[in-house]
C-alpha cells in the first residue's frame, strides 16, 4: 500500500507564496505544481522551469503569413489579374513589393496570434470541453496554490505553515 499524498496548501498573497517557494527549495523538497490567478513575476525562474519555445514557434507562424501574404499578393497582381495602374504596369513582383508591405504585415500578425492562441489552447490541453485541471477554482479569482505530491506529509506541512499558508489540504493520491 503506497502512503504518497497530494498536499495542498492554499495562499492569499503572492508574496507569500515566493517566499513559500523559496523556503520549499531551501528544504529540497520538490513542488509538483502552482496555481495562481495571475502571472508572478519570477515564479517560473524560482520553480526552475525552462524557457518556452512559443517564440520560436511564433516565428515560424508569423513566416508562414508572410508566405501566404507574398504568394496572394503575386497570384492576384501578376499572375491572375496584372493590372497597369498609373502606368506602372506590373511586370514583377518584385518591383512593386512596397505597396504590398501593409497587407502582408497584417497577415503576418494575424497568423502568428491567432496560431500561438491555439497552439498555447491545445498544448496546456484548454481547448473546449477539456477536462478542469485546476485542484481549487478560488485559484482562478485571488488565491494562491501549491501542490505536492509526497510521502513525508508531516513536513511539507510544517513548512507550509512557517511560510504563511492560510489552508492546508491533503488527498490521496
Amino acid at each position: 500500500m503506497s502512503t504518497t499524498k497530494i498536499v495542498y496548501g492554499l495562499y492569499a498573497d503572492d508574496d507569500d507564496l515566493m517566499n513559500g517557494v523559496k523556503a520549499f527549495n531551501d528544504k529540497g523538497i520538490a513542488i509538483n505544481e502552482v496555481y495562481t490567478p495571475f502571472p508572478v513575476h519570477g515564479l517560473d525562474k524560482a520553480l526552475g522551469l525552462k524557457k518556452t519555445r512559443i517564440s520560436d514557434a511564433a516565428f515560424f507562424y508569423a513566416l508562414y503569413g508572410v508566405t501566404i501574404g507574398s504568394t496572394v499578393t503575386w497570384y492576384v497582381m501578376n499572375h491572375d489579374w496584372p493590372q497597369n495602374i498609373g502606368g506602372k504596369p506590373a511586370f514583377d513582383w518584385a518591383h512593386n513589393m512596397p505597396a504590398f508591405v501593409v497587407p502582408m504585415f497584417e497577415l503576418m500578425v494575424f497568423c502568428a496570434a491567432h496560431m500561438m492562441s491555439l497552439t498555447f489552447l491545445v498544448r496546456n490541453k484548454m481547448y473546449p470541453g477539456a477536462p478542469a485541471q485546476n485542484p481549487d477554482p478560488r485559484t482562478t479569482d485571488d488565491k494562491f496554490l501549491m501542490e505536492f505530491v509526497t510521502d513525508d506529509v508531516e513536513s511539507v506541512k510544517q513548512l507550509l505553515i512557517e511560510t504563511g499558508v492560510e489552508e492546508i489540504t491533503v488527498k490521496d493520491a
